[in-house]
């Protein structure tokens, strides 16, 4: 076992040697998320509501995560692929029992959570639950060092826990160089298969060269790469434009069984309205991202319910092939053989169309630029050509 003070003199160079020798003992093959995961987690509309006396409805306790696994089962979110119930921080008692191990808070969760993931695993759905890879949680509950990760991960197995968000508060980047593998390889070792999302990359700065992908692919299954999403469009349109301006580092990573997280789904909560959770959805569709709503699905409107249960949406992000979205900055007009240039992500443009007119733009990646010049070319001085079909991709149009 290398020692964290050996592992901060470690360079670059070696931490990546390590990190790939790691990866070689602790890959997390066991076939889950083929297709990004769909489900519920309590973080962004829950929060850190503890205050099961003042606030019944709304506290953090076994009621509520109850009441969602209902909702996903009879109101058809489990029909569409909805399958996940995840706990996030606050769930723990503030002290571990004589063993060590974690446990959850008695008051409000008095059956416990083994109790709890048989009620959720009865109505056909999954059970996750959160830990963090340091001293104390976000908000301040026992975390899970390096010598709790064994014990950690086989009490969530024993509870019957079927994904595991693995935050990174309070720690630093050798504890967290160290952790995240390590966590991979105990849920390995329990023997049940547990998705394994991690916040590893948010906290390096979530871009190469602090973040390697092909190790952590090797490593988790999910991973957050940017800040945490809040109840706004301001917050929605940030992570949009970060993921779309590092997209040739991000978008290479994604696959079945590796994808980029940009957060929760906010729909149905208060900071959006119609457009802008339509545009929510068909965003994260098309980035291949998880889907996973943080809201009360007790409380939810029928305009949030149809855009969060729309088939082709849903179907597209669950596209088996697993290719992340790009956003698409040039375009080719197919009738006056002109190419439109100068677009991005904020170009205002005005088009006039006569009555039963069209206008008609062909969209390609940015970097095929000179074959669709050289396609331009081809189109102006033949009189037929053929355009043969782009391989399968799914594109980003703003």
């Amino acid at each position: 076992m290398l020692c964290a003070a050996e592992a901060s003199e470690m360079g670059p160079s070696a931490v990546t040697q390590f990190l790939a020798l790691i990866s070689l003992t602790v890959a997390l093959d066991n076939g889950m998320l083929k297709t990004p995961p769909m489900g519920w987690m309590a973080w962004e509309r829950f929060r850190c509501d503890v205050d099961c006396q003042d606030d019944p409805e709304n506290c953090l306790g076994e009621d509520l995560f109850r009441d969602m696994a209902d909702r996903l089962a009879e109101d058809g979110w489990k029909e569409v692929g909805y399958e996940y119930v995840i706990i996030d921080d606050c769930w723990m008692s503030m002290l571990r029992d004589e063993q060590g191990r974690l446990q959850p808070e008695p008051s409000r969760f008095p059956g416990g959570i083994a109790k709890l993931a048989r009620y959720i695993h009865d109505r056909g759905l999954k059970l996750g639950i959160y830990a963090d890879m340091g001293s104390h949680t976000c908000m301040g509950f026992p975390g899970t060092t390096l010598d709790k990760i064994e014990i950690d991960a086989q009490t969530f197995a024993s509870w019957g826990v079927d994904y595991l968000k693995f935050d990174s508060c309070y720690s630093n980047p050798v504890e967290q160089m160290l952790g995240y593998p390590l966590m991979s390889k105990a849920l390995n070792a329990t023997g049940r298969p547990m998705a394994y999302s991690c916040s590893w990359p948010v906290y390096l700065g979530g871009l190469p060269p602090n973040v390697n992908y092909s190790l952590l692919g090797d490593i988790c299954h999910l991973w957050r790469n940017y800040y945490d999403i809040q109840d706004s469009w301001d917050s929605v349109q940030g992570i949009i434009e970060w993921f779309s301006n590092n997209q040739d580092d991000l978008q290479p990573a994604a696959g079945p069984g590796r994808w980029n997280d940009p957060d929760m789904l906010i729909i149905g909560n208060f900071g959006l309205s119609v457009d802008q959770a339509r545009s929510q959805m068909a965003l994260w569709a098309i980035m291949a991202a998880p889907l996973i709503m943080s809201n009360d699905l007790r409380h939810l409107d029928n305009s949030a319910r149809s855009i969060l249960q729309n088939k082709m949406a849903i179907a597209i992000n669950q596209d088996p092939m697993g290719i992340q979205g790009r956003r698409l900055l040039q375009a080719y007009d197919v009738f006056t053989g002109s190419t439109v240039k100068g677009l991005n992500a904020t170009t205002e443009f005005t088009l006039s169309i006569n009555p039963s007119g069209v206008v008609m733009w062909y969209i390609y990646p940015e970097q095929q630029s000179k074959k669709a010049e050289t396609f331009e070319y081809q189109h102006k001085k033949a009189s037929q050509f053929t355009l043969r079909k782009a391989e399968p991709e799914h594109h980003m149009v703003l």
